[in-house]
């Protein structure tokens, strides 16, 4: 399944500063592995060293948190927008 990925800006260098990539995968996962074989080094920087997301990313599948569907096994249907978004703290 063909997908767009919004890349937030602190991940751009990965993509030499594209906003948005294309990547396949039918679920979270797979969109992940193809994302990190064209751009190599930012899988690392969405997925802690357990193979997890890190705390403080967000990633939708459409409108939805993953962590609140099946988190890297979400389904990922063709044409829908993947957006990984770092959380903002401060006080």
């Amino acid at each position: 399944m063909s997908v767009s990925v919004r890349v937030p800006t602190i991940l751009r260098t990965y993509t030499a500063g594209a906003s948005e990539v294309s990547a396949t995968g039918a679920t979270l996962a797979e969109v992940l592995g193809d994302l990190d074989a064209t751009y190599p080094g930012i899988r690392a920087r969405i997925l802690d060293d357990d193979g997890k997301l890190r705390r403080f990313v967000n990633v939708y599948v459409g409108n939805d948190d993953v962590r609140f569907l099946e988190n890297l096994d979400t389904a990922t249907p063709d044409g829908v927008q993947v957006s990984v978004i770092p959380a903002v703290a401060g006080g």
